[in-house]
């Protein structure tokens, strides 16, 4: 028998106050109950809680507080010398942070960027997506002439390493000529890959940052994307690659293809402070050992003054058209950096949106030695989504809910509201593999490259990809957060890492039946506005049939989702009658959900349903 329980409080606003509630089954003798709290490497702090109401033999203790620092704090309970964590029983050894609860103590400092929530982001690396316009090579690039080639994969004879200088002709242009497609997908926010001028098909080593690539188009065809995308109810926001730059770009120079004095050229350079040098010019710091990519001092005054300023790049592409920035590695850029960088963003555009990319938990990330300030409320709106990603992809193909739920639970309790409800939640990215082949279950390390290159799911396997896609994908659209869709994984675009996740789309060539799959559950997304910010609660993790059912609730009614990952038949009760949020059809009492099936069931609030018939 539980002698205990507790509510979880994961985050508060700062000033705001905060109470914590206990209740410990009743006993002859008195009980001493305190909370333990302390900020992250600080000491503990004991405070009494007082004995507040015998509920059905349960004595509650209660604590209310307010805390006047913005920060990561950690608790637990202690009654009678003994301690209360996260196991959910008494055990009488010292509290490790391990065993603590996690309380993220948040600034209300921006406006949050509302206009995504309950929307549908679409990633697009643009030399991939579709052409249109005339915009010719540069010089010493390879430009595919089939559109379905699969990308070079082979390191250049000459360099010994793959380049990444093969193109297939996507442009800016391409995209607008597609906004009417992406509506149809309900897509309300385009995150672009990088379009900066750079020399790569990548272009994540930037070369100039005030330019668009010539090969993608020009700003002019930026901002009439943005303006012809705004006109359908889509914003765009841009990858921002600040952690280092190109080696051939207008500030390093490298091999002199820019007019002026790069950092490589002279330490007299405008831009020499901008760049760390163990010995000038052939030795210096760079991402990840790539001497292709220099790394920058972000917090160097005048880098930071040309990223930040007042003409900086943040603010002059959101007067072109961006609504926001996805920051490329987030935790190798400075708290500091990132600061002035939202404050940036912000003071041009309120709602602007902010991303990290932040592969796991980013409310108690720690970076190069340093406990990271993301959700402290001067920094990030909110981060790619990977703990998600994870938990889904582990369940489809195992069937266990167990993690799912677990890391679905943990991220809703530990993230601040405006960060859940814009969570970038997707199940691939330019830098994974694709989703379809990842849930065929094909090993990757077990083929060489050249057989990568060349693989396709075979047909007995990619069905059952297929299904476990659709689970998968119902899950995507229904957590906390906003659904990320990689371009072409909604027409069934396979691929291992990089750079075959990177194919073109395959237009005329879709999986025409998944499409028009990814286009129903766009649509169920737009008609169910419980999925904006509703309350999520798990209501059913069943491990021996597979089965994991959620809620998402708020005063527009309940959505219940059902996913069932075994391998038999499963029938839910049902409280009440709900109508089948994919089909419209009533459902009354009970609901069987098939193996690798799933469903969402939905009920309005009657208040709700009583003032839209009198509207």
């Amino acid at each position: 028998m539980n002698n205990i329980a507790y509510e979880i409080v994961g985050t508060c606003a700062l000033g705001g106050l905060t109470r914590f509630r206990i209740k410990i089954r009743r006993r002859a003798a008195a009980v001493n109950v305190y909370l333990v709290i302390n900020k992250d490497f600080e000491d503990e702090v004991p405070y009494r809680l007082s004995f507040a109401a015998l509920e059905d033999g349960w004595d509650v203790f209660c604590a209310e507080l307010t805390i006047g620092t913005p920060g990561l704090y950690f608790y637990y309970f202690r009654a009678d010398g003994e301690i209360v964590g996260l196991n959910g029983e008494y055990f009488a050894a010292q509290a490790g942070a391990r065993d603590k609860f996690q309380l993220l103590v948040y600034e209300r400092r921006y406006d949050a960027p509302e206009y995504l929530y309950g929307g549908v982001m679409y990633q697009i690396f643009p030399d991939r997506f579709f052409r249109a316009g005339n915009y010719p090579p540069r010089e010493g690039v390879h430009m595919h002439a089939d559109w379905y080639e699969s990308p070079e994969y082979l390191p250049d004879p000459t360099a010994g390493e793959v380049l990444n200088i093969d193109f297939f002709g996507g442009t800016i242009r391409g995209i607008t000529e597609k906004l009417d497609y992406l509506k149809s997908l309900s897509v309300s926010c385009i995150y672009l890959n990088p379009i900066f001028a750079a020399y790569s098909n990548h272009k994540y080593d930037t070369g100039d940052y005030m330019c668009a690539d010539e090969m993608f188009g020009t700003n002019g065809d930026f901002t009439e994307l943005c303006g012809r995308a705004e006109a359908r109810g889509i914003s765009v926001i841009l990858d921002g690659v600040f952690s280092h730059t190109g080696a051939v770009s207008r500030y390093f120079n490298k091999d002199g293809r820019y007019d002026g004095v790069g950092a490589y050229q002279s330490e007299d350079s405008p831009y020499s402070a901008w760049y760390s040098f163990k010995r000038f010019p052939s030795e210096y710091l760079c991402w990840w050992n790539f001497p292709t990519l220099p790394n920058v001092n972000e917090l160097d005054p005048s880098y930071d003054a040309f990223i930040n300023g007042a003409d900086g790049v943040i603010r002059t592409w959101i007067r072109r058209g961006a609504a926001g920035y996805r920051l490329d590695v987030a935790d190798e850029l400075p708290d500091k950096f990132i600061e002035n960088l939202a404050a940036a963003a912000k003071a041009e555009r309120a709602d602007a949106a902010v991303y990290g990319e932040v592969w796991e938990d980013a409310s108690n990330k720690m970076s190069y030695g340093a406990r990271r300030r993301y959700f402290w409320g001067s920094e990030l709106d909110s981060v790619m989504n990977y703990p998600f990603r994870n938990a889904i992809i582990d369940y489809v193909l195992n069937g266990d809910p167990l993690g799912l739920a677990t890391t679905a639970k943990a991220i809703v309790s530990r993230y601040p509201p405006n960060a859940l409800n814009t969570l970038m939640n997707m199940l691939s990215t330019h830098d994974t593999e694709r989703i379809l082949t990842v849930l065929s279950g094909v090993k990757g390390a077990e083929l060489t490259k050249e057989q990568r290159a060349g693989y396709v799911i075979p047909a007995g396997v990619k069905e059952q990809a297929l299904q476990r896609l659709r689970m998968a994908a119902v899950i995507q659209y229904t957590l906390p957060g906003i659904p990320s869709v990689f371009y072409g994984d909604e027409a069934g675009l396979e691929g291992f890492e990089d750079p075959f996740c990177r194919r073109c789309y395959p237009w005329g060539r879709e999986d025409k039946a998944l499409l028009a799959f990814y286009k129903r559950l766009g649509a169920m997304r737009a008609a169910c506005p419980e999925l904006k910010t509703g309350a999520f609660r798990v209501l059913r993790c069943d491990r021996p049939c597979g089965v994991i059912i959620y809620e998402r609730a708020d005063v527009c009614g309940r959505l219940i989702i059902i996913v069932n990952a075994g391998k038999d038949g499963y029938t839910a009760d049902t409280d009440g009658k709900f109508v089948d949020a994919f089909t419209g059809k009533a459902v009354i009492e009970k609901f069987t959900v098939a193996p690798c099936g799933y469903a969402a069931l939905r009920k309005k609030n009657r208040a709700r349903k009583d003032k839209e018939r009198a509207d």
